[in-house]
Formats: C-alpha cells, structure tokens, sequence
C-alpha cells in the first residue's frame, strides 16, 4: 500500500510510466458462501451449450427487490437469488443505452462512439455496423435467439433493427419509453406514434394489453414452439418495466396499500408485476424440458430514479448519476450448472462481462472477436474463484454540459473504479441520498435530511459547488459519504492516469442531431426506419457527415492526425490537476 501522503516522484512516476501498482488495484474478492450443496465437479464450462434466459428490467433500484428491502414483495426473485448467486458488487451504466450497448457489445461505450447520453428516437444513430453482437456471435454457436421488450439502441435504418443485430425474432419497442397500454411513444409535443413491433413489422391490435403480460405470454410461446433437446435457445425479456410511466395493473397495487407516497405504491406494484413474470417464465422453463441445461441471468440496466417512485436508499444518487445509486446493480444468476451455489458473491462484475461469459458458455471463441472490455467470468460465478477483472471504466463523456454553468469550467465527465477506488470528475450528477418515499407528496420535508446543497452561502458549500474531483474507498464507504480526494492525491493522481490511458483508445462522440424525417406522422402514426437502405449511403457513410464531435474514427490515418492535432480535454486536465497536486506537496 502507499503511503498516506505520496512523495513528489511518486506522482511524477506514475504520470510517465503510464500504469497502476498492482497491489493497490486488486479487485474485492471477499465472498460470503452459503450452506447449501455444492457442485465441484466438472469443467470451468459445461459440455453442452445451456439455454440462455436473460431477463433485463429497465430503472430497478438497489433498494426495489426483496433480499435488499422486505417491503417490496418479490418471492420468486428473492428464491432464485437465494438458490443461485446474488452479485452485491455488480456494475451497470447509470442510463438505458448505454447499458444495452454494453450487454451486447461487450465493450465500453467509449469503444462504440455511444459515451453521450441516449439514443432519442428522431436521431440517426444506432449500434455501430462494424462490431459483433452477443446474439450474432450465438448464432454462430448454433442458438436460436429471440428478443421481447424494449431495444433502445436505435432504428432509424432496418439494418439497426434487432433482427438484423443477431435476433431471430423480436416483439417489443424500439424507442425509450412507452404507454404499457397502448404502446404510444413521444419525443416532445406532438411527437408521438405507435411503438410496438412484430419482427420488422408493426404490431398493430394490441393495445389494451399490458406490456409485461404480453412480453411473458410471447416468451412462453417461443418456449412451447422450441425443442431444448435439439438447439440451444438464446432468450433476452428486456422488460420496459419499471420504467414510467407509472401504470400497474390495480390488482397488484392492494397490498402496498400501507404505502403513503403513491409514486411509491405504483413503482412497488409494477416490481412485483416483473416477479409474476419471471415465476411464469421459470415455471415454463421446468415445464417444458429447459432448467436442467439452463442458465438465467436477472440485472437491471441501471439505478432509480427516487421522484417517480424507485429507491436507491442507502445509496448515493439516482438514475442518470455516477454515484453508486445510478450504476451499482441489482443483479443474480440462477442455474443449476452453478457449482457452488446459495451463496452471496461480492467479486467485482460489470454489465460488459456477460458477452464473453455467455458466449464461452456456448462454446463459441471469444479470441475470434474484436478486443473486448469484458472478461468471461463463469468461473467467478460457478466456482467462486477471484474475478478477473480489477477496475472499471464507467465512462469519459466530454460531451457533457453541467447544470450549472461555470461550475466545473472544460472539465469532462468521467468515473473510473478501480479496486477499492473510485474516482469521479466534472459533473457526476445529482449527489443525494434519497430516503425511501413514505410521506404523501413529493419532495416532502425529508429532503433536505441527506441534501447536498451547492446554494448555500457558507464557504464550504461553496467550495464543494465548484468541485470537480471526488474519490471514495467504495469497499469501506459503500455510501460514498467520505471523500478522500485531499487526503490522498497519490491516488487521485493514479487514477487520473488511468482515466487518460483509457480516453487515448476512445472512438470519437457520435450524437447527431434530430432528424424530421422520423416524425411518426410522416410514417402512419408508428415509430419505424425512415431512412431507406436504398438512398446510397450506408450506415458508416451517414455516420460520416456528423464532423467535428460526432465524427466517427474510420481509419487509424485519420485516428493518428487527430492525436497530433491536438491533445484532448481529459490529458489537459489530468496536466493540470497533476500541478496543482504536486504544488501543494511542494
């Protein structure tokens, strides 16, 4: 361990040699083993490819399950949990596209050009065309794979569509956020349109059927239709909730009567409307021949947002954050290929990992792809051994313009967790610790118990509406309430490095502006590709008229003249800040 205070040539060391002491960077590998039986024979992979079952839910918080929070009844996900292996130091993006990109990619959104934000319905952008997906590389392996839910990465061509990234089928939305009724989808005033789709097709009809029901019946008649005894089957139910709008079925909003706060209520109903669903699903999987040779991975794709019901509590932040609250997930894997399972894994994982994972349980070659940022972890998951991975990249975003202007000047938005620390710049987003929601309104009088206030007169919350650095031992302060950015520049400066290693492999930005053409009522009142394939540019070459920005690297010629040009925001501060430390030092 270094010491408290660094020498002066520490600093200088690490900032020209480019790297990390390992001792320091190893990864938190404590695991709290069950009692349950354990399965210690065989290979790191089972011999048969399993089935797949992926279920993703969309704005579920640390604090919107049962094993984290009684209050919220979800006995079918808290016994799959408790019957496999809970992941309580697991990672995700803190908003949708980003975090769909990462599954099914397996790299960092620095690595696809997607570090900005979302992909907003009007805008020409989707998965990059040159990288493999999940689904395509399972295909490969001999899977049949099928996607239900919501897509979120993009649609303005068919050739971004998910059955054109790998999928076989798909039924769900390709946009953000959808009426779990009548499937009506806007992007602003006026701008709305029918949002449920059948393979390419519009899936007329079926409004009045709500979405998480329609979602299980749909998984439930791929599953009859399929033989588990002849062909692997890949499932991926990216179910929209408990995304808003806030619209459970009445029947299920009865026993959270005792809840004041109707946000609340509503959120807490649509959690347990997802267990139905995946209690329905896993009873068909045992049904229908599939659980022995299965493997089912429940995640969320990112934290709550409290004002609309979810809970991260005791976690800083929300949604949309680079606080634990907006990227720390809720996440389990039940399955019994699992040797050692009932247990409680606190080894460090990252929404990127399920690629290889999940493709070298398919016995497909993970070599045979691009560099991934994700690390095949069955065996942390299986056997309980230590993870490979040691740190994560959260993301660089210099595209990213702070709520308050002048408060953080030029300096990007990044987080980096590696080992124990993590280290936050610029703008990370709303800090706050948001109590669970008992009272009738919001916000309500016990908002500003856990406010951190940037308006205040006094000096100190001045000085802290100006920060622009953070750091936190995350294994011993989970709640981010202590940092320790001045206590230890050492490491600020490690990880600073750490961060402009990762930003000189960045693909540029790209988020086009809107295009008109996407208008709904241009379309017959649905959300669908408006871009032809036959207007003579192709995906890379739409993508290329954004300059500046949103241009896209294509060529290590023009990746090399760009470095030469100039050095990029993040390498500026990571200089400027290393003299401020080293002056104070001195």
């Amino acid at each position: 361990m270094f010491p408290p205070t660094a020498p002066l040539a520490a600093l200088i060391g690490w900032l020209s040699l480019g790297f990390l002491s390992a001792d320091w960077t190893t990864g938190n590998r404590v695991e709290e083993e069950g009692e349950g039986p354990q399965n210690d024979q065989g290979t790191p992979h089972p011999k048969k490819p399993p089935h797949i079952i992926f279920i993703l839910t969309d704005d579920q918080g640390y604090n919107d399950i049962g094993y984290h929070n009684p209050s919220i009844r979800t006995p079918t996900l808290d016994r799959l949990a408790a019957e496999g292996v809970r992941l309580e130091n697991y990672y995700v993006q803190p908003i949708c596209t980003p975090s769909r990109s990462q599954l099914l990619t397996g790299r960092y959104q620095i690595h696809t050009g997607l570090q900005h934000s979302i992909i907003r319905p009007r805008q020409p952008s989707c998965l990059p065309p040159h990288l493999s997906t999940l689904p395509q590389r399972l295909q490969q392996a001999g899977y049949a794979t099928h996607m239900l839910g919501k897509w979120h990465l993009g649609f303005y061509r068919k050739a971004c569509l998910p059955t054109r990234k790998g999928f076989d089928t798909f039924f769900g939305s390709l946009t953000g956020s959808v009426d779990y009724y009548s499937y009506g989808s806007c992007d602003g005033p006026g701008l709305c349109g029918y949002d449920l789709h059948d393979n390419e097709g519009v899936a007329w009809g079926q409004q009045g059927r709500y979405s998480t029901l329609l979602y299980t019946q749909r998984a439930r008649k791929i599953l009859e239709a399929h033989d588990p005894a002849t062909r692997p089957l890949f499932l991926l139910l990216s179910l929209q909730a408990v995304h808003t709008p806030l619209q459970p079925p009445k029947s299920y909003i009865y026993p959270y009567r005792h809840m004041f706060n109707v946000a609340r209520r509503k959120y807490a109903a649509m959690v347990s409307t997802v267990d139905e669903a995946v209690h329905n699903i896993t009873y068909a999987l045992r049904k229908l021949g599939y659980y022995r040779n299965s493997v089912i991975v429940f995640s969320t794709d990112n934290g709550a947002q409290p004002f609309t019901g979810g809970s991260n509590w005791p976690l800083r932040g929300r949604k949309g954050t680079y606080w634990e609250g907006g990227v720390r997930g809720v996440a389990f894997v039940h399955s019994p290929l699992l040797k050692r399972r009932r247990r409680v894994s606190k080894a460090l994982l990252h929404i990127t990992d399920w690629y290889p994972t999940l493709l070298g349980l398919a016995g497909g070659n993970v070599s045979q792809s691009e560099v991934l940022d994700g690390f095949d972890v069955w065996p942390t998951l299986s056997e309980g051994k230590p993870s490979p991975r040691h740190e994560i990249l959260h993301n660089i975003d210099p595209l990213h313009t702070p709520h308050t202007t002048g408060r953080h000047g030029n300096t990007p938005v990044a987080a980096i967790r590696v080992g124990d620390w993590k280290l936050l710049t610029g703008d990370p987003g709303h800090g706050d610790w948001v109590p669970p929601q008992m009272l009738s309104s919001l916000p309500g009088p016990w908002w500003t118990l856990e406010r951190t206030s940037t308006s205040s007169s006094s000096s100190s919350s001045k000085a802290a509406g100006h920060k622009n650095v953070w750091l936190f031992n995350i294994s011993g302060d989970p709640y981010e309430r202590w940092d320790q950015s001045a206590q230890r520049p050492d490491v600020v400066t490690a990880l600073l490095e750490r961060l402009a290693f990762y930003n000189r492999t960045a693909v540029p930005v790209f988020f086009p502006p809107d295009d008109p053409r996407a208008d709904p009522a241009l379309h017959g009142g649905a959300w669908v590709p408006w871009v032809e394939e036959d207007e003579g540019r192709g995906v890379e070459e739409e993508q290329e008229l954004y300059r500046g920005v949103y241009k896209q690297r294509r060529r290590k010629k023009q990746k090399t003249m760009m470095r030469q040009k100039q050095m990029s925001k993040l390498n500026s501060y990571v200089l400027k800040l290393n003299n401020q430390l080293t002056s104070s030092l001195v």
